[in-house]
């Protein structure tokens, strides 16, 4: 077997309408079957989200949610690309992921909240698709409050959901996020105007595309449910490595709940939460509830494989070359019986031999202390 070449845990960077019922059955069983049939990789935000602060240049090369991210990550074996959808003030749903968006002029930075600005405003920032226009600088505000140029090395103009239907592969299965301001609180009139926008763009674009909805935002998530019964919706959650006022977001036995209580059909966790309680995944198995994970862990190839081992079901990344080629070499291997404790791996390992996947020496001891380190 080749060495796994994507990225160590020393390297991993810091980040952060009707339908006919024909349709309806094909996306049912296509959603399905992309999901849950086999383990997933998924494309975050595209080929990857951009982590303007890390030294790496492949969190740098192109401009993540818009259409080039989209197929350039489908020219890998991914199921599912993800991206972040929120809708205009004039009800037009785009892909962006921050709530702000900034711009700089004469020396001044401005800023505006994404859903209080006009379609065409928003297309008025970075890259244009109209030849010899100029757009307005693209700044991105990082986590600690620094206010950086968005450079990317391949670019491409922001785009609305339409488009992405239009011009993305159609093989590409699309998990749409349903994006919402934790710092704001939402009526569920407000809600309802936000998701029926979303709702009218897929079932009028779709087709037999898979599509997935997830949304941190509990209401929202057992509303898009209320909403439709076309699409399956997860409930995206940190597995309680945050904490927040709404208890229903700080713990997997609380996403579990919330699912079952609002007919949802899985969650997507940070995989830190999953590593740190891992008898929750035969717990969230045991209620039917399918089960994805994003985060800095799913670029080391190692903790994607124990995942895939605890019987995680998918993987949103954002190293998409180097994931999909060790998953393609790993997980197409002998399942082993499922045993999580740390102490009988290496046991385990001497037992399956020569199925056993090439790790070195250093990944093995990894992969001993992965588990008890993050509890901690």
């Amino acid at each position: 077997m080749a060495l796994l070449k994507a990225a160590r845990v020393a390297d991993v960077p810091t980040l952060d309408v009707v339908v006919a019922p024909g349709l309806v059955a094909v996306a049912k069983a296509r959603s399905a079957a992309a999901v849950g049939g086999r383990f997933s990789v998924i494309g975050h935000r595209g080929k990857g989200m951009n982590a303007l602060a890390s030294e790496d240049p492949r969190l740098r090369d192109v401009r993540e949610n818009t259409v080039r991210s989209f197929n350039d990550a489908g020219r890998f074996p991914v199921d599912y690309v993800e991206f972040d959808v929120q809708v205009t003030k004039d009800g037009c749903p785009i892909i962006f992921h921050d709530n702000f968006i900034f711009t700089q002029d004469d020396g001044k930075i401005s800023q505006k909240r994404v859903a209080d600005i006009q379609l065409q405003d928003f297309l008025q920032y970075g890259l244009q698709n109209e030849q010899g226009k100029v757009g307005k600088p693209l700044l991105r505000r990082l986590k600690d409050g620094r206010m950086v140029n968005w450079n990317v090395q391949s670019e491409d103009a922001l785009c609305t959901l339409e488009e992405a239907f239009e011009k993305v592969n159609p093989r590409l299965g699309f998990n749409v996020e349903l994006k919402f301001d934790d710092s704001l609180e939402y009526t569920e009139e407000e809600l309802t105007r936000i998701l029926q926008a979303i709702l009218k763009v897929v079932f009028e674009y779709a087709k037999d595309r898979p599509i997935l909805f997830s949304s941190f935002q509990p209401d929202a998530a057992q509303l898009m449910r209320k909403l439709q019964g076309t699409y399956p919706v997860y409930f995206l959650t940190n597995g309680g490595t945050e904490l927040y006022a709404d208890v229903r977001r700080n713990s997997l036995e609380e996403a579990v709940k919330l699912c079952l209580a609002g007919g949802l059909q899985g969650i997507v966790s940070e995989a830190r939460g999953i590593f740190r309680h891992p008898a929750a995944v035969p717990k969230i198995k045991e209620a039917n509830l399918s089960l994805l994970t994003y985060g800095t862990l799913n670029n080391v190839p190692e903790a994607v494989y124990m995942q895939h081992l605890m019987g995680v079901n998918g993987v949103i990344v954002d190293l998409v070359p180097e994931i999909t080629e060790a998953v393609s070499e790993l997980i197409a291997l002998p399942l082993p019986e499922p045993d999580l404790e740390v102490g009988s791996l290496s046991n385990q390992a001497a037992a399956r031999g020569a199925t056993t996947p090439n790790f070195s020496q250093r990944e093995i001891s990894f992969l001993l202390r992965l588990i008890p380190e993050l509890v901690q």
